[in-house]
């Protein structure tokens, strides 16, 4: 079955997000597209600075600019992914009983969509040395959903990760060679996280633990007392699942700084750093087993079962911390002759940063359900890229690039299903039309191919609600395995005017 999904590269509870969504463009949770004119060579122009899109690129950039500047644009970002499940299980907590496989389908069943990420920058000369900016865009983010009866649903549902910084931005041009910028970041997130509960595997392990406990302190022998308890589980005959619900929100603040140098009228370097922003998501965390059934828990009605299972999970607050990565970039820029120029970035990504998403959730009438876990073993991440701008005639002006770019994820053991990341490689198409002296449109084409990925990522929490240590925590315990094969298109319009 084909699973399409979006993502703006995310996650609160898969981790860090954007104001409109789309799947992870860039390496980890990143959206990455910030500019369409950069877009259009597969953003290997950090060093170009030709229009107000620079402040994100490198602020340093703004002391090219003349007059007040304009640049608005959007990139749509149209996802295709397919999942194939290899073998998903569900926890096993009684002794004796082998592994379950999930059930479900390939990743559920919803039409196809596309989704605009916006960006918008403006620029202004004060004087022949100092440049202001202000630019506004969609840093993180991810909208994902698999459908309620998917085989990996014990490890998520759906996810949906938004977020926008607004970038106040300066440049001081020292002289005509070397030129400084600044910047500051004002990042707002918001995200929600939908996980089924495996309630049926918990409820179970809790009436097997009771009867045990029972025969033998009746003077049953242990065999008899496990034959007891297995009876037990099965008059139960518990069925359903619950539905976890985990959302929160928070502002964040960050800076940025970066530095260019003008070898000669054609040639410049760039070098740019942006800083990682440290943020606490508070929310709510809320359980429902409407849905779960059993035929005869003694004492309990019908619904007996999903009763069982909210005791143990009522709704609570929630806060998870997340700390988006830096990152560092140099990139160059060449002007080969009049029609053709040239460019080139490398861009260091922090990924090591993104530790595990650990969502806490209060006590609640005495009940503490521990720590929702996403485990993230990540490494730090590289993304080169190579451009080209072709000048065809005074209106119209070509681009093109390539780039690669490293995933996060160091084994498929670490690969969630709320990020199946993999290696991806850019290919870009770009022009610029100028309309008049005053006004031009950017628009870009890019194709991102991902590697063929797998998944096997084990819950280490088990629906009893404890680790193998015996620490409390929240989780199925479940087993997701897989494959995915995933490609985008991003579609980018952006206009720009000079006042």
């Amino acid at each position: 079955m084909k699973l399409k999904h979006l993502s703006l590269s995310v996650m609160v509870m898969g981790a860090t997000f954007g104001l409109m969504s789309t799947q992870a463009v860039a390496s980890g949770y990143q959206f990455g597209s910030q500019s369409v004119s950069g877009q259009g060579t597969a953003h290997a122009n950090g060093a170009e600075a030709n229009d107000p899109s620079t402040i994100f690129a490198n602020p340093a950039g703004l002391s090219r600019l003349e007059g007040t500047q304009f640049s608005g644009g959007a990139t749509l970002v149209v996802p295709h992914s397919e999942y194939t499940d290899n073998g998903s299980t569900r926890a096993v907590l009684i002794p004796g009983s082998t592994a379950q496989p999930t059930g479900g389908s390939n990743g559920g069943s919803f039409a196809p969509k596309a989704v605009a990420a916006p960006n918008f920058y403006l620029s202004h000369k004060l004087n022949d040395k100092i440049n202001l900016g202000l630019g506004m865009f969609v840093p993180y983010g991810a909208k994902l959903d698999y459908g309620f009866d998917w085989a990996g649903r014990y490890a998520l549902k759906s996810v949906n990760l938004q977020s926008i910084n607004i970038n106040p931005s300066m440049s001081f041009k020292l002289d005509d060679r070397h030129s400084f910028g600044f910047g500051l970041s004002a990042q707002y997130m918001t995200a929600s996280l939908d996980q089924m509960a495996d309630a049926t595997t918990g409820v179970n392990a809790r009436i097997f633990q009771t009867a045990y406990q029972q025969a033998l302190t009746g003077g049953a022998s242990q065999a008899v007392a496990l034959a007891q308890a297995r009876a037990a589980v099965g008059a139960a005959r518990v069925n359903g699942d619950g539905l976890a619900h985990v959302e929160g929100s928070d502002w964040g603040f960050g800076w940025n700084i970066g530095y260019m140098f003008q070898l000669n009228e054609n040639t410049r370097f760039g070098l740019a750093y942006r800083s990682s922003i440290k943020q606490s998501l508070s929310g709510s965390s809320t359980w429902t087993f409407n849905n779960v059934t059993n035929s005869a828990i003694p004492g309990l009605p019908q619904n007996g079962a999903g009763a069982v299972a909210k005791s143990k999970h009522p709704d609570a607050s929630a806060k998870v911390d997340v700390t988006t990565p830096e990152t560092a970039s140099a990139n160059f820029f060449h002007q080969l002759n009049p029609r053709w120029a040239v460019m080139g970035d490398v861009t260091w990504v922090a990924n090591s940063q993104m530790k595990d998403i650990v969502i806490q959730q209060s006590t609640v009438g005495g009940v503490a359900q521990g720590d929702m876990v996403i485990h993230q073993n990540w490494r730090d991440t590289w993304r080169v890229s190579l451009g080209a701008n072709y000048q065809y005639s005074d209106t119209w002006l070509f681009r093109g690039g390539v780039a690669w770019e490293q995933s996060p994820l160091q084994s498929d053991n670490d690969r969630h299903p709320a990020l199946p990341d993999s290696d991806r490689l850019w290919l870009s198409l770009g022009a610029n039309y100028k309309i008049n002296k005053q006004s031009s449109i950017d628009v870009a084409y890019s194709f991102i191919n991902f590697a063929n990925a797998n998944v096997n990522y084990t819950d280490t929490c088990n629906p009893s609600g404890q680790m193998s240590n015996g620490q409390l925590c929240t989780g199925n315990g479940g087993t997701v395995k897989g494959s995915y094969k995933t490609y985008l298109q991003l579609i980018g319009l952006q206009y720009n005017y000079r006042f």
